[in-house]
């Protein structure tokens, strides 16, 4: 069994506490891992910004059959760089830096393995987005997200030169951040902390890091061997010259079909922490969901091929691309079946990170519904490059990862800032999120279906009144930001204090004062209850028992470890031990 400890109250303040620190120590270098972690948060909110409004000006101009808003060319230049920002910029730095708080914390460690990699690993982002926002002052790319040559080469040489090499810079960033998460999590858990002892967002880190470390470099090869064909005139990839461009898309989506998972995987796990909190049951299947994280991550770098259905693809290669693809439905599935279960019948508090969570739960589905249809063969052939991948892909990432996100930081806010966010403004952008979101991308389904392309400024005018539903639910999901902006600002600065742990939930991080201190905890954690052992009686009776020692405190289960001076620990039998300070918690119960 997993264990918890939970600590008593005592009167001595400690003067490293994190409150000490004020917003501006979070725009410099540190190496604390909590502060590269909100640092990572932060950025990813502003390019989710930057790339929210590149969608609103490319729903804007597909409002009207013709081009009336932008040019052809400046359209190009719009999805290509809102794609390379929202899943290189905002999604897995977003995940990264959940990770970079998280991690450390929930396996009892002082920091990440190493600090200073972590520093270097966030300090690559800044540059790399910033080089991509300036390719619109030189000549801004227009191939897509996906770079294909030909097209790659035909267009701009200097804006898709900045394309890779921001690229690289992001993705040597992700394989920095996923060296870190695996030796931490594997060589930093306390002594008492066996693997299956972790909460699940820990096991989802270990698939994601492994994928990372897999395929990213392969993506680097790609677009090094792209940039010698646009600068040296070779001809890996170029048609003209004897090269093959089918070998390029090989080796492109054999990094990018598993970066939907490196995606979505992250969230997967903040989703198996945030329901079992808010449902007030234990999680469904721990190992099943655990092990599925992995058989996800391997059977991911083998389904590369279905986005290349329509290139030559010999059929015996099909069949088999499109029956692994398939296949992956099952782990994923587990996940969701496990998801379901745990809150079949739980007492659920409806707050904003629950909301955010079951809200996952209804789009992703509906994204992974859409997965299992484009894996076959001869749909995929119909829906190609239509608006139907657009929305499936939409309501994976954007109903998956992005309502991740929101639940996760709703979920951990009070732990970060040590602040409550305001439930009713959460309540408001969930559902302005949730109904943005469905109007935006449902549509697009059947837009697809009738054979309206992809990456078109110009369209036939029977495909205009849909065109202008997903426009219309564009804008409620711009909207929808300012709720969540005006609320995180308020809160951090002026909301009412958090207790240490305000959703009573039992995995480590939330045994530490909020925010924790400069290194996580005071004493090293000793834990003899599950990370989900919510209703059993064994917990009960340690809440029991805690209650009665600290003057029945129902909402802090734990104290600020920087106020703690004895440290109390739960034998076999549930029975607390003191071990110090039993003289200062005999007089204060």
């Amino acid at each position: 069994m997993a264990q918890a400890q939970l600590d008593l109250p005592t009167s001595v303040p400690q003067p490293h506490h994190e409150e000490e620190r004020r917003w501006q120590d979070f725009f410099g270098f540190s190496t604390d891992h909590k502060v590269i972690g909100i640092q990572y948060l932060v950025t990813a909110f502003f390019f989710y910004l930057v790339g929210g409004a590149l969608a609103t000006a490319v729903r804007t101009e597909l409002a009207t059959p013709d081009p009336d808003f932008v040019t052809p060319e400046v359209y190009n230049s719009l999805f290509t760089v809102h794609g390379t920002v929202m899943i290189f910029l905002w999604i897995v730095p977003a995940g990264g830096g959940l990770a970079n708080y998280l991690i450390p914390l929930m396996v009892g460690a002082k920091d990440m393995a190493f600090p200073r990699l972590n520093t270097v690993g966030f300090w690559l982002i800044p540059p790399g987005g910033i080089l991509l926002l300036a390719s619109f002052l030189v000549e801004a790319p227009q191939a897509g997200w996906t770079s294909y040559p030909p097209l790659s080469l035909l267009s701009g040489q200097v804006g898709e030169e900045v394309w890779i090499l921001s690229v690289l810079l992001l993705g040597t960033s992700s394989i920095l951040g996923a060296l870190n998460f695996s030796v931490t999590i594997f060589k930093m858990r306390i002594p008492t902390m066996g693997l299956n002892d972790m909460p699940l967002f820990c096991w989802a880190m270990i698939a994601t890091s492994a994928l990372v470390l897999l395929s990213t470099p392969v993506l680097a090869a790609a677009l090094i061997l792209l940039s010698f064909d646009l600068i040296a005139g070779t001809s890996f990839f170029n048609p003209t010259g004897g090269g093959d461009p089918v070998v390029y898309q090989h080796l492109f989506w054999f990094y990018s079909h598993p970066a939907v998972y490196i995606m979505v995987l992250p969230f997967f796990g903040v989703i198996s922490d945030v329901l079992p909190v808010h449902a007030r049951k234990p999680i469904f299947g721990y190992q099943a969901i655990a092990y599925s994280s992995l058989a996800i991550s391997f059977l991911g770098l083998i389904v590369w091929a279905h986005h290349m259905f329509t290139s030559g693809t010999p059929g015996w290669l099909r069949m088999f691309f499109m029956i692994t693809t398939m296949i992956i439905a099952v782990p994923t599935g587990i996940k969701v079946f496990g998801w379901l279960a745990t809150i079949w019948g739980g007492k659920l508090r409806l707050n904003s990170a629950m909301l955010f969570a079951m809200g996952f739960l209804a789009t992703f589905v509906m994204g992974g519904v859409t997965g299992i249809m484009v894996a076959s063969v001869p749909f995929d052939i119909h829906v190609h490059d239509t608006y139907f991948i657009v929305a499936h892909f939409h309501y994976v990432l954007f109903g998956g990862a992005v309502f991740g996100v929101f639940a996760a930081i709703y979920h951990w806010f009070p732990k970060m800032t040590g602040r409550m966010m305001n439930e009713p403004w959460g309540i408001v952008h969930f559902v302005l999120t949730f109904v943005g979101t469905n109007l935006t991308f449902m549509p697009m389904h059947a837009l697809g279906l009738q054979g309206m392309p992809r990456r078109v400024a110009m369209y036939d005018p029977q495909f205009t009144t849909l065109n202008q539903v997903c426009t219309l639910g564009s804008y409620i999901l711009a909207v929808s930001t300012f709720p969540f902006l005006i609320n995180a600002a308020w809160s951090w600065f002026k909301g009412p204090k958090a207790p240490d742990n305000p959703w009573e939930a039992l995995t480590l991080e939330w045994m530490t004062s909020s925010p924790p201190p400069i290194e996580n905890f005071l004493v090293t954690p000793v834990l003899k209850t599950g990370p989900y052992d919510y209703g059993s009686r064994k917990t009960l009776a340690i809440r029991q028992r805690l209650k009665q020692m600290t003057g029945d405190r129902p909402k802090e289960v734990g104290v600020p470890l920087s106020q703690a001076k004895s440290s109390t620990l739960f034998t076999d039998s549930g029975a607390p031990t003191v071990l110090e300070g039993e003289k200062d918690i005999n007089n204060h119960s």
